[in-house]
């Protein structure tokens, strides 16, 4: 069984930066790293991810259609942590998104050195 984290941002180059930046760790099957355009995709990927362990989801918040904000709720994984990422890091921004059941928030542009902190946490506890 694999051990997935699942990245949701709309736009085209994020997936190739997140691969970029956790190459090695892929290469090395350290865990999977899988993307969704849209908080829809998104929802629909972690309710098919029976063959994989979805230790973090990591959603940008300014989506067309459904918001990350808007996602919160309707995801069904309380066992997997949210942790959104904005450009806009305004504690009103802040606090929508720790009241609406984030484990943290990220801003643009991303401190990968934090995230790949947050990925080995998860990986521990797997």
């Amino acid at each position: 069984m694999s051990i997935l984290v699942l990245v949701v941002d709309d736009e085209p180059d994020v997936e190739a930066l997140f691969r970029q930046q956790f190459r090695r760790d892929l290469r090395a099957q350290r865990f999977v790293m899988d993307f969704a355009v849209s908080a829809a995709d998104a929802l629909a990927r972690i309710a098919g991810s029976i063959e994989q362990t979805l230790v973090l989801i990591l959603s940008d918040i300014n989506m067309p259609g459904m918001t990350g904000l808007e996602m919160l709720p309707k995801e069904r994984r309380p066992d997997v942590p949210i942790i959104m990422i904005t450009a806009y890091g305004d504690p009103e921004t802040r606090r929508k998104a720790m009241e609406g059941g984030a484990t943290g928030l990220l801003t643009k542009p991303i401190d990968f050195t934090l995230l790949r902190a947050e990925i080995d946490t998860r990986l521990g506890q797997a």
